[in-house]
């Protein structure tokens, strides 16, 4: 089964080349937002399995797009910007987001990036079943 991705990306020619790319090594790109307001609504409507972010977007930022998404859906982000500078690496340490992309983006960077996030997204998903399962366990316990 395809993986589903989407894209959120306010400049739309890079949204195109995305597309193309992740078309090219057998992704499904599942929905395309502008701003992150819209990659907010996709994503509770698609349920994509990983989210391509751009960080600087009109009306809400990809990094405050990203935290609703993460909070709410768990979905996995990958960022992507124009911009390489400490602050926004900083600022980009959250639980959901799996790594992060500087514009220019091309296909050899790209789809490691992907191949990397969805890895650690299915690594950080067993370690939280697993933190579950023992607290589960030691709930019982207490018991």
């Amino acid at each position: 089964m395809k993986k589903r991705i989407l894209i959120a990306e306010d400049e739309p020619i890079i949204r195109l080349d995305l597309k193309m790319m992740l078309r090219h090594n057998g992704y499904e790109v599942v929905g395309e937002a502008g701003d992150g307001d819209r990659a907010i609504e996709l994503a509770f409507k698609l349920k994509p399995d990983l989210v391509l972010m751009d960080i600087e977007m009109p009306k809400l930022n990809g990094l405050k797009a990203s935290k609703v998404i993460g909070r709410q859906l768990d979905i996995p982000v990958l960022l992507i910007t124009a911009y390489s500078q400490k602050e926004f690496v900083e600022k980009s340490k959250q639980d959901n987001i799996m790594g992060y992309l500087v514009k220019p983006v091309s296909e050899d960077s790209l789809i490691p990036a992907v191949m990397i996030a969805f890895q650690q997204a299915k690594r950080t998903q067993k370690l939280k079943q697993s933190l579950q399962l023992t607290q589960e366990k030691i709930q019982k316990r207490e018991r």
